[in-house]
């Protein structure tokens, strides 16, 4: 295998580096998918919702406050924040935790367009070593040199190309699922803000009432 690699030209050198930079990328990734999909707790959101419905806004911060859900942590920013402008504070906060989403999504997307461009330099590369020993025109002895030239090129594009099979499939996946985790976080932020709409009117209608008698 090593031998395998070396035939493919100077050019496998950044190929390596890219690939393990991918597949650092990938591992990383996929650690914190793990994570997050642990912490998901949908009944949880229900009942911070249940104890907003009630006034209980403290109690509802408290439980979200100890968990790690995303959505918990954005609905908790807004419930912090529900006397004022909860869903700016919101939406600041939704935008923190999706980026954790997009993180090293930017790694994949470069070594899908990256990866087959150094395979075409190292194609590049291997054909112009061949031609120059055809050029010479002493190709007598040195057929092994001319289809080395050839070898270094499809290894070079084919290693290029690997890399970038094994990046495109994943960053779609993640992509994928961090815009169904952003519409998720919308979803609740949204439905969260009609019952503090609704809860808020109430009590300040108690209040009046309270304050009539």
């Amino acid at each position: 295998m090593i031998e395998f690699f070396f035939k493919g030209g100077p050019v496998m050198w950044p190929i390596l580096i890219l690939g393990l930079v991918t597949l650092a990328a990938l591992l990383e990734r996929v650690f914190f998918y793990l994570a997050e999909q642990s912490v998901r707790n949908p009944k949880l959101i229900q009942k911070i919702f249940e104890l907003t419905e009630k006034g209980k806004y403290e109690e509802a911060i408290a439980i979200g406050e100890k968990s790690k859900y995303v959505v918990a942590q954005v609905l908790v920013e807004g419930l912090r924040h529900r006397n004022s402008m909860p869903v700016d504070a919101m939406i600041e906060a939704a935008s923190a935790q999706i980026e954790k989403y997009s993180r090293g999504l930017v790694i994949l997307d470069t070594a899908v367009t990256l990866g087959p461009l150094l395979g075409l330099l190292g194609t590049v590369t291997g054909m112009m070593h061949a031609f120059s020993i055809v050029g010479t025109g002493e190709i007598a002895g040195k057929q092994a040199a001319i289809t080395g030239g050839v070898a270094e090129s499809l290894i070079a594009v084919s290693f290029g190309l690997a890399i970038a099979i094994i990046a495109i499939i994943p960053l779609n996946f993640f992509n994928a699922r961090t815009e169904k985790v952003r519409r998720e976080i919308e979803g609740y932020c949204t439905r969260l803000e009609m019952i503090l709409k609704k809860s808020l009117k109430v009590n300040n209608q108690r209040l009046d009432m309270e304050m009539v008698r």
